[in-house]
């Protein structure tokens, strides 16, 4: 067993936040060990819960997508989110459940090493800039101690509203681009866990 599917275990069983007490499965994440590309969305929805599985729902499907037209598959790249354990009612995620949850995601982006991260959400934005907002940032290339972190808006944005589609496939259809850039760069060093980033601001944009 690999320590990345020891984690995955460890996820499985974890019972530090009270979302344990709701979820019917943990959805640790799923997609290669060395994977380019991790994307990291907020928190699992009701298909996800069922499943264990994360991005299966309508947002999921528009992911699936997205990546297609990135010139990628599902398969080739991590799929995880901030916290690992759907909230009730797809309530925001609290910060102690985002904070119960940081040492997993921490852990996962020690053990895979992608040499591009990218954030679905103000939610995932704000583990690695939290007091930067989704809409400056978006689409745009950052560099962090944790790696190069592309923000792109979460999909379930796109579902929401309409006129958010073609600046999301608009991000998407960078990514390419921007994994040429990142190849080229030296992969950071592992990073010790840290205390986890305050939650986004409350004023922030939904998605």
């Amino acid at each position: 067993m690999s320590e990345l599917q020891a984690l995955h275990q460890q996820i499985s069983a974890c019972l530090d936040c009270s979302l344990c007490k709701t979820r019917t499965h943990a959805v640790p994440g799923e997609g290669p060990e060395n994977a380019e590309i991790m994307f990291i969305g907020e928190g699992p929805g009701f298909n996800e819960d069922q499943q264990a599985r994360p991005f299966v729902g309508a947002a999921g499907k528009f992911l699936e997508q997205l990546i297609t037209s990135a010139g990628l598959r599902r398969s080739d790249v991590y799929i995880t989110n901030v916290v690992k354990c759907r909230p009730p009612q797809n309530r925001d995620p609290l910060p102690e459940e985002i904070e119960a949850c940081s040492n997993h995601l921490d852990r996962q982006i020690q053990l895979i090493r992608p040499r591009l991260i990218v954030t679905l959400g103000r939610y995932s934005l704000a583990r690695f800039f939290p007091r930067e907002p989704i809409g400056r940032l978006h689409g745009q290339l950052r560099t962090h101690a944790k790696g190069n972190v592309l923000p792109m808006y979460h999909p379930a944005a796109a579902l929401h509203a309409g006129n958010m589609r073609g600046i999301i496939e608009q991000d998407f259809r960078r990514l390419p681009e921007v994994l040429a850039e990142v190849r080229n760069r030296r992969l950071p060093e592992p990073q010790p866990l840290a205390v986890p980033s305050e939650p986004p601001a409350q004023q922030m944009s939904l998605f």
